[in-house]
C-alpha cells in the first residue's frame, strides 16, 4: 500500500472515530464548525451524563448531570484532505454574573484522531459563555472561538 493510501486510511479512521465521539456526545449541541484559513475547529459542549458508560470509562470521564464537558478538534486542510492537528488550547468560561473560570484541557490522541476534552461542574440552567483560544502546532496565528451553552441538570 502506498504512503498516500495509508495516510487516507488513517485520516478516514480518525474522522470516523471523531464523528462517533461527537455523535455519542450529543451532536445536537455541537456548534457550527469555525473556519480560519486552512484550519477548521469543531466543538461542542454537553452534560457528561449523556455519554455512554463504556465511552466515559474509556476516556476517564465522570458521568454526571452536574458536570459539563467541552470537546474540540482542529483539522488542517492539506492537498490530500483534512488532517487532525495538535494545538495549544485554553478554555475560559463565564456565567451570566461574570464569574470567570479557566478550564483544564487534556489532549486525546487515539488512532490518528486528535481532540481536546475539558470537564467542569455546572448548575441547573447555568448559561456559560465559552472562549476557546487555539494555536495549532506549526502556526504562529492563534484563533478564537466564542460560544454560549445552557446546561440542564434536572
Amino acid at each position: 500500500m502506498d504512503k498516500n493510501k495509508t495516510y487516507q486510511n488513517h485520516f478516514f479512521k480518525s474522522l470516523y472515530i471523531t464523528g462517533i465521539f461527537l455523535l455519542m456526545c450529543g451532536l445536537s449541541q455541537a456548534g457550527e464548525p469555525q473556519v480560519f484559513g486552512d484550519y477548521t475547529v469543531h466543538y461542542n459542549a454537553f452534560n457528561t451524563d449523556t455519554l455512554q458508560p463504556k465511552m466515559a470509562a474509556t476516556y476517564n470521564i465522570v458521568r454526571s448531570k452536574n458536570r459539563g464537558m467541552v470537546n474540540i478538534s482542529v483539522l488542517k486542510k492539506t492537498d490530500s484532505g483534512n488532517k487532525p492537528v495538535r494545538a495549544d488550547i485554553t478554555i475560559s468560561a463565564s456565567n451570566l454574573t461574570g464569574q470567570l473560570r479557566t478550564l483544564k484541557v487534556r489532549e486525546v490522541n487515539k488512532n490518528n484522531a486528535i481532540y481536546y476534552l475539558s470537564e467542569f461542574h455546572v448548575a441547573h440552567e447555568e448559561m456559560l459563555n465559552f472562549t476557546l483560544k487555539i494555536l495549532p502546532e506549526g502556526s504562529s496565528q492563534s484563533m478564537t472561538v466564542n460560544f454560549r451553552q445552557k446546561f440542564f441538570t434536572q
